[in-house]
């Protein structure tokens, strides 16, 4: 699956759980948050000031 903006953050743990360790790296501390599983890529970026292009670029290279 190719993820993008719009993706949940919820979905990107579900379908590639290794994937956390990148958006761990880049801050985002709080996947564990119900709240998190919810928002989108793009506003979970947003709140932790990260520009969301690089983001999706990073999740989908590995």
């Amino acid at each position: 699956m190719k993820f993008n903006k719009d993706t949940k953050i919820g979905e990107i743990l579900e379908i590639a759980p290794e994937k956390a360790d990148i958006l761990l790296s880049i801050g985002m501390h709080c996947l564990g948050c119900p709240a998190s599983q919810a928002e989108t890529l793009a506003e979970a970026c947003e709140v932790h000031g990260i520009d969301v292009e690089e983001v999706v670029e990073a999740l989908n290279k590995e």
